[in-house]
Order: structure tokens, then C-alpha cells, then sequence
């Protein structure tokens, strides 16, 4: 996503239908000095009125002659967005100036910033004006028009009235100096196919700076194809430079085509997923635009972007006595995640300068940063409330998994040209040397580092005073003391995520733990203490894996917790007596997947929280007697959802459910009224929907985005009526599921869905079959298929050709899809994650580091020893990884056939697998016996 381009990149093509230069009639012929005869214009039914007398104009009718006559003796007069242009052409044809100068005050003080913000003016309303302005020639209005629309083209951008925009007000504001943009949020086709009237701004994009997701995506657009080669030659021209080192880059006269757009109205600088990003280009942004039309300061710019890529003495050296970056104050928030060339210090250190009233900082998935000391850098922003350190969580969980082995292999010194900050260096800084610290921070997200162990969590809790919310997800190096002593110093925490992490006894009994008193309980009277704790204020705890928690902790914590508004118990120890000590009214979000709670339990929650919109219960065997019948079984549910039903359709509905064991048809149908709003399905081990109720789906939950079934009996027919009723479906997955489905099923135009998961649902697939999926889901940007032993080599042309903007990619048991290598996967250029395993013995030894530098984004990698054409693969330094963070490697044996047969056949079998989890320190080998 990102601001670079024109604006936010290409998407604000997207959604238009651009259209011919609009053919005015002849400007309005002057007969007398105050009066003015207009031509005819298409307006809106609201300012159409009869005509008053001998007035020609309909527009100026007699309520809008009343209200001028209204202004001329001094009478109170509003102007409004309604009222605008018939009061201001009846100004002019009566020639009342001061009518005039009222209407023009008006519609300055709406289309400014700061009038804009509180008044709103309408899309259609402004089209219309400017419309007038153009046939009017009036510059003064034309040009509030333009300005308006360039510095809030973000909110326009998401009107509904945005396709009709006349092209010159489109265009004229893309040129503008004051155009402001921040992302690209959506990938949608241009439907214009008026290339003459595209060209002009096609030509405001600057290629150089796309994200590289949205550059790969429009590869297979028919209308920006071109565009789209051109810029990801662009950027993977300003990746082979390093560090922006090299003279070549200043073959453009003005450097424009490498400047982020800033205005001083830009409030969110969008740059994610953008790897070419470097702090020169970073620092040109930010230096003023007279800076490169100077010689003598253009060659100081030069020789920092060469000097970027010299030794570590040259490469922290800024010139700041020589070139002032222009200070933005209107910008709140900014977004560098994945921007892994982006040293860290010199971000910062701009950041600083030109922005200060920052906020809101993401830097998600670098690893090239440790956490404390990217904090420490941060307290140079005393307005900074919220930072996100997002990474990928290790797929090895030490409660989930068999670690046969564990340990940090030793790597080499990191190259000085690498963005990656010195952490003990700047970890035992003295905080003196710092502005003031995080007292602002109220949300902090780490989640997935493994870098954060106890001291980070001390550090966290001595300078971020004010902390409401924390995520440490994954971060399996903390412990159950450091999170408690956390707990005991943030008292203001309302929110506190820590799955799969060491969560415990003593973090729960911080959580239930008086405030006034800091912990010492025994003079605290048991009431007062409940309404007194850190659990009495949380409104989201997730704590889902964490098993360490006991049964009777969670009684005790389900106590006080009654403001909570999501909740996730998944995996724990969680009883019927914790949920039935919950007294909360407030739940929106319930996942209490793979526990031992029984349906009564969760009877008693949902019936008390009905503004419940996503329940969870996946997994759980107890929800129904486990030696019960079947039809014991089903009385048992429709009696539960018959209790529910009354109290769901009293408030909100469900947008989404998951649902394993117990789950039936008839479940389905007795939860049909409180289904309609119904978003997210998923359907797991133990669920038993029948053929009539996948029937029925559409009809029942006719706003579904997401399907996902699990074991389930499907037809075509079914399928068909899904993905063809379905218009808004975005994901569709389907797992070891029977049935008859063909590829009839998937010849329907699905071009919502962007996400599809076949697996053990299509063995007959071929290539043909392969080639009409991709020319009906379009859109794809994940695929996953396993169990297609017809497929071969020529699938990954038909793959990487039909969705070149893929950013996941999973094949499995494939057929022959790599047994001659693989080469046009790597025409996917903004893969994050990719698995290829059991699809034919044809990686080389090098393909972990040849896929990481084809594919710049990618952080998780997937193989099988069995695919390794020379038997292994070799593992990248910490230097060569670019963006990788997970690197899996299954390891299978082959196996006889137990049968005494003539010509016993062998098979693989799985004997253990490599994990291979990179951070801000090191890179950890562990061998599990699972398969991962």
C-alpha cells in the first residue's frame, strides 16, 4: 500500500470511467453591466425551479429570488450546498455584489482544509460548481474546485459519485501541487478504455515508487499492462543499486520521478511494501523541491546517495548543516513495514525533523530492528501513542510441538551495507542521552518477536506509563513473571493480547489484583478488589494457547472480567464453571475453539451477550454428551439454538461462526434468522452439513465473504449455486471435502474472490482446468492446491501468467509442477509466501537464496527435502536473506509397502522437520518431529 505514486498509486484509476472532455456551450454573453444570460446546464433535480417573472434561468426560482431579495434588505441569509448556485447566478444577474462576495466567502471558507473537514460539501455539489465556474469562466471558482478535490482525494476517491468526475477536474487536480494521497487500499479494474483520455494522467504515476504488490497485480490488467512492466522495471532497477549508490540514477533532470508525494495536507504517509524505498529517496521527499533545481545543493544530495552505500563511517552521515528537510506538521501517521532497505536510524532520525506531531508509526515485519532499541530510537517522539513491530510468528510453539532439537546457529559478522541497527550498542545507551520518554504510547503491538524477553517487558514498563494496550502474541522468550511484573506496573492496560506465550498462574493473579494497593490483596476487601483490577477495566483479553493457565485461575479471572468485548480462551484449560462465572454483557468476539466447555456453558454466554457478531467453537468435543446418538444429539442443539434464537434477533446478528463437532444441519437451519448478516463460515472436523443446508447457503447468508468447509459432502450443483449466487465471496476453501464437484463449478466470473484453498476437493485437474481457474477468478492473490497429480511443469507459466500479483502460493503433491526446476514462479515478484513440496525433484541446491532474491517480500518458505535436486538445500546468511523470516524443511523417508508383493511399491513418509526463524539477533535451528 502506498502513497508514492500519483495518486496512492493507480487504483485511483480503478474505479473510474473516464470520459471525453466534456463540450461546453459558449461562454454567457454580457448584455448589461451586473447581468448575466447563462447557457444551459445539466443540474441536479434540486436546483431546478420554475422560473421566476421574466427570468430565462430555472434554476433562479422564486424561493431563490426571495432569498435575494431577502439578502438586498438585510435580512438573515444561510448559504448551503443547495441554495449555492442559484443564489450566486442570481447574484450575477441581478448584479448584487455583496451577494456575490457572500456566496464567494462561503464557498472558501467550505472548501478549505479546515471548513472542509466540519461542512462536507457533497461530490455531486462540487461537480456541478465547477461546472458552473468552467462555463462562467470563473477562475476564483474553478480553481477552489480543483484545490479542494487534490487535497481530499482520498474521501473522493471512496465516493460513490466518483466516477463522475469530468476528466479536466480529474485531471487538473492530479497535477495540483496540494494533491494528497496516502494508499491503495483496493485493486480495481479501470473501465475506460479512452487511452487518449488516460494518457495525461498516466503520466502524473511515478513508477519508481508503487507498491510492489499492486505493480505485480496489474500485470494481467489489460489497460495498465504496460504500465505496470514499466514499473516493476523501475523498481527492480532501484534494487540492484546499492543502496541507491549509483550515478545512473540521476540521468532525470528534476529527481521528481523519486519523490514520495508530501503536501502540507498530507496526514498519513503510506509506504508499505515498498522494498525499493532507501533513506535517500526518503530524504528527498522531505527536502524542498528548490533544493534539486539548485546545482550546488543537488550535488550534496548526490553524494549522500552515493555516500549511502559506503563504509559505516559515511553511511550515518546526514547533511544537516547543509540541507534543511521541510517540516510537515499535519502528518499523524506512518507506515515503513516491509521496507527492510530502509536503515532504521536515518528513518527515524527525518521522522524527527519533519515530522513532528507523528502518532501512529508501523514498521511491521523488519527484523532488521531490535525491539529496544527501535523504542529507545522512538523516544525522540513525545506524541507517539501508538507502534506497531509486527513480525511472523515461529511456527514452533513449544506447547504444541515435539522439539527434538533447538539451538541458535552462530552467524557471521553482518556486512556494514545492511540495514540492521547495532542492538547491544544502542541497548546500553543511557536514557539521558534520549528526549522525553513513552508516556504518550497507549497501544504497542510486538507481536511475533522473539527477540522480546523479560528486560524488554521491564523497559516497556518503566517508560510506557500510559500503556492501554499490548499485543506480544508469539513472543515465546518472555515468561510468566515478566508478563506479570508488566502487569503490576501498567495498570491502565484494557486490552492485552498474549497467545501462545508463557502466560500463567502469576500473570492471572496480576491481572486479578487490587490496583490501590499494588498487589498486596489482604486487606483489600474481595468485592472492592474485583472492581479495583486490571481485569475489571480489560475489554479484550486473548490469551488463546496458553497452558499455563489452570482451571481455577481462569474462575477467578472470568469473574472480574465483565467489560470484556473480546475474548479468546482457544486451547486452554477452560471449564463449564469459568464461562458460567463470567458475568459480562458486552462480548462482540467469542473463541473458545479446542476446550472441554459443553453447550449449556456456552448457552449461558451467549445468552447474556447479544451483541455477540463472532463466535468461535471450533473443535470442541463436549458441546454435546459424547456418548450421545446422533439424534440425542440433534434434539439436544435445536433445543440450545431454539433458547438462543429469541434473544439473537432481539439485537444483532452473527457475521461470523466456526463450528466443528455437533454441528448439523439442523443446527444450521434453526440459527437461519439471526444468519442473514452472516459474513464468515468455517465449518470443521465433526460438523455435518448436509447437502440441503450448502443448498441453501446463499439464501440463507447472502452477504458471505468467506466459506470455509472442512470434511463436508458437496455437489457441483451446490458449488455452482455458491460461486454464482455469492457476489460478494472473497474466499472460498475447500478441504478433503467428497462429493462430485468438476470444473463446471469454477467456470463462473468470480472476480470478488481473491483467496482459494483446493485441497483433496480436485485430483482430475490438469492444466486446462488450471487455465480456465485463472481466466474466472482474476483476482486471486492466494492459491493453494494439494492433491493434483496431473498437473506439470508448464502449470507454473499458466500460474504466474494468470495472477502475477500472487502473494501467497502453496502446492503440494502437484504432479510433476517443479521436476524441471522452477523459473516462472519467480515471475510473481511480490510472493510473501510460498510452499512447494512433493511436486518433483527439481530445486536446486540454491533455491532458498535465488527465491529470496527474485522475490524481495518473501518471508516464509516451505520445502521438502524430497524436491532437492541435489539432495539439500543451502541456507542463506543473515546478509543474503533479504526478507525471510521462516524457512521450513520437511525431511521424508522412503518406505516399503507392508504387502509382500511382487514389486512392492515405496512411499514417503514424514520423519521430521527443520525450522529455520530468523530475528533481530540470530537465526534458530529446530528439528520437530511434526509436520510443518
Amino acid at each position: 500500500m502506498n502513497v508514492l505514486s500519483l495518486f496512492a498509486q493507480t487504483p485511483i484509476l480503478s474505479n473510474l470511467k473516464l470520459q471525453t472532455k466534456n463540450t461546453f456551450s459558449s461562454p454567457p454573453q454580457i448584455s448589461s453591466p451586473g447581468t448575466c444570460l447563462t447557457s444551459s446546464l445539466s443540474t441536479p433535480s434540486k436546483f431546478k425551479h420554475i422560473a421566476p417573472g421574466s427570468l430565462s434561468n430555472p434554476r433562479i426560482s422564486v424561493v431563490y429570488s426571495a432569498g435575494i431579495l431577502k439578502h438586498i434588505y438585510d435580512c438573515s441569509l444561510d448559504v448551503t450546498s443547495e441554495n449555492f448556485l442559484p443564489l450566486y447566478e442570481g447574484a450575477f444577474y441581478f448584479g448584487v455584489e455583496t451577494l456575490i462576495l457572500k456566496c464567494e466567502s462561503w464557498f472558501s471558507e467550505v472548501s478549505s482544509p479546515e471548513g472542509f473537514q466540519s461542512a462536507q460539501l457533497p461530490m455531486e455539489d462540487m461537480i456541478q460548481i465547477w461546472k458552473f465556474g468552467l462555463e462562467h469562466a470563473s477562475d476564483f471558482i474553478v480553481n477552489l474546485c480543483v484545490g479542494c478535490l487534490a487535497r481530499n482525494f482520498m474521501w473522493a476517491k471512496h465516493n460513490m459519485f466518483f466516477k463522475r468526475i469530468p476528466h479536466e477536474l480529474l485531471l487538473s487536480s492530479v497535477k495540483h501541487p496540494h494533491l494528497t494521497v496516502d494508499s491503495n487500499m483496493e485493486n480495481l479494474e479501470c473501465q475506460s478504455k479512452d487511452e487518449d483520455n488516460c494518457y495525461e494522467i498516466l503520466k502524473q504515476i511515478r513508477l519508481d515508487l508503487l507498491a510492489l504488490w499492486f505493480a505485480a497485480g496489474k500485470r494481467n490488467s489489460s489497460h495498465f499492462r504496460q504500465l505496470a512492466e514499466e514499473s516493476i522495471a523501475s523498481i527492480f532497477r532501484l534494487l540492484t543499486i546499492p543502496l541507491m549508490g549509483s550515478q545512473d540514477i540521476f540521468g532525470y533532470s528534476d529527481l521528481q520521478h523519486l519523490k514520495i508525494r508530501l503536501t502540507e495536507y498530507s496526514k498519513k504517509v503510506d509506504l508499505s511494501n515498498c522494498p525499493q524505498i532507501t533513506p535517500a529517496i526518503l530524504l528527498l521527499s522531505l527536502l524542498p523541491s528548490s533544493y534539486i533545481m539548485d546545482p550546488a545543493k543537488k550535488k550534496i544530495i548526490e553524494k549522500f546517495f552515493i555516500n549511502s552505500g559506503g563504509p559505516s563511517k559515511d553511511r550515518h552521515v546526514f547533511p544537516q548543516r547543509l540541507l534543511q528537510t521541510t517540516t510537515f506538521e499535519v502528518v499523524q501517521e506512518v507506515d515503513i513495514s516491509k521496507c527492510w532497505r530502509l536503515l532504521i536510524e536515518h528513518a527515524v532520525d527525518y521522522f524527527c525533523k519533519s515530522f513532528p506531531c507523528l502518532r501512529i508509526l508501523k514498521a511491521a515485519y523488519l527484523l532488521n530492528i531490535g525491539t529496544i532499541s527501535f523504542l529507545q530510537l522512538l523516544e525522540k517522539f513525545p506524541l507517539v501513542c501508538e507502534i506497531d513491530l509486527t513480525v511472523d510468528s515461529t511456527p514452533v510453539i513449544p506447547a504444541l510441538f515435539t522439539i527434538l532439537s533447538s539451538n541458535p546457529a552462530l552467524i557471521p559478522p553482518v556486512p556494514q551495507k545492511t540495514s540492521i541497527i547495532n542492538h547491544k550498542a544502542v541497548e546500553i545507551m543511557p536514557f539521558y542521552k534520549f528526549g522525553p520518554p513513552l508516556s504518550n504510547v497507549t497501544r504497542l503491538t510486538l507481536e511475533g518477536r522473539t527477540d522480546v524477553c523479560d528486560s524488554v517487558l521491564l523497559y516497556i514498563s518503566r517508560f510506557c506509563v500510559s500503556l492501554c494496550h499490548l499485543n506480544i502474541k508469539g513472543c515465546i522468550s518472555v515468561t510468566d513473571v515478566g508478563i506479570s511484573d508488566l502487569i503490576c506496573r501498567c495498570r491502565k492496560l484494557n486490552s492485552i493480547v498474549v497467545c501462545d506465550t508463557s502466560f500463567g498462574i502469576n500473570s492471572v493473579q496480576a491481572l486479578s489484583s487490587a490496583i490501590s494497593d499494588g498487589g498486596n490483596t489482604s486487606s483489600v476487601h474481595s468485592r472492592e478488589k474485583h472492581l479495583n483490577s486490571v481485569a475489571s477495566n480489560l475489554q479484550e483479553l486473548h490469551m488463546g494457547g496458553c497452558k499455563g493457565v489452570s482451571d481455577s485461575s481462569l474462575l477467578e479471572l472470568m469473574s472480574q472480567t465483565q467489560l470484556l468485548k473480546s475474548l479468546c480462551l482457544r486451547g486452554t484449560d477452560l471449564v463449564d464453571q469459568a464461562l458460567y462465572n463470567f458475568l459480562g454483557s458486552s462480548l462482540e468476539m467469542l473463541d473458545v475453539s479446542n476446550t472441554k466447555i459443553s453447550g449449556a456453558a456456552l448457552a449461558h454466554v451467549v445468552h447474556r451477550n447479544l451483541s455477540l457478531k463472532c463466535l468461535k467453537a471450533k473443535d470442541c468435543r463436549n458441546l454435546f454428551p459424547d456418548n450421545s446418538c446422533i439424534e440425542k444429539r440433534e434434539c439436544c442443539f435445536f433445543s440450545l439454538h431454539e433458547e438462543l434464537h429469541a434473544e439473537f434477533r432481539k439485537t444483532y446478528s452473527l457475521e461470523e461462526i466456526e463450528f466443528g463437532w455437533g454441528f448439523s444441519t439442523s443446527s444450521l437451519s434453526d440459527m437461519e434468522p439471526i444468519m442473514m448478516s452472516l459474513k464468515t463460515i468455517h465449518i470443521g472436523l465433526g460438523g455435518m452439513l448436509g447437502e440441503d443446508a450448502l443448498r441453501k447457503l446463499p439464501s440463507t447468508c447472502p452477504l458471505l465473504e468467506k466459506i470455509i468447509l472442512h470434511f463436508q459432502v458437496i455437489s457441483d450443483a451446490t458449488l455452482t449455486n455458491m460461486v454464482s449466487s455469492l457476489i460478494n465471496l472473497q474466499e472460498l476453501s475447500l478441504c478433503y471435502c467428497f462429493g462430485d464437484i468438476s470444473m463446471s463449478s469454477f467456470k463462473f466470473s468470480m472476480q470478488s474472490l481473491t483467496k482459494l484453498r483446493l485441497e483433496r476437493v480436485t485430483p482430475w485437474m490438469t492444466n486446462a482446468d488450471l487455465l480456465i481457474l485463472s481466466q474466472s477468478c482474476k483476482n486471486l492473490v492466494e492459491l493453494s492446491l494439494l492433491g493434483c497429480p496431473s498437473l506439470n511443469s508448464d502449470s507454473q507459466e499458466i500460474i504466474s501468467h494468470g495472477w502475477p500479483g500472487l502473494i501467497s502460493i502453496h502446492l503440494e503433491e502437484c504432479g510433476e509442477v517443479t521436476s524441471n526446476g522452477v523459473s516462472a514462479f519467480f515471475n510473481c515478484k511480490a510472493l510473501e509466501d510460498l510452499l512447494l513440496r512433493h511436486n518433483g525433484p527439481g530445486l536446486q541446491r540454491n533455491f532458498i537464496l535465488k527465491a529470496a532474491s527474485e522475490m524481495p517480500l518473501l518471508r516464509k518458505l516451505s520445502l521438502d527435502v524430497c524436491d532437492a535436486s541435489e539432495g539439500d538445500f543451502d541456507i542463506p546468511d543473515y546478509a543474503n536473506r533479504y526478507s525471510l523470516s521462516t524457512v521450513k524443511i520437511a525431511r521424508c523417508k522412503s518406505q516399503r509397502c507392508a504387502f509382500n508383493l511382487p514389486a512392492p511399491p515405496r512411499r514417503s513418509v514424514h520423519v521430521e522437520s527443520l525450522v529455520l526463524v530468523w530475528n533481530s539477533r540470530d537465526l534458530t535451528r529446530t528439528v520437530v518431529k511434526e509436520r510443518l
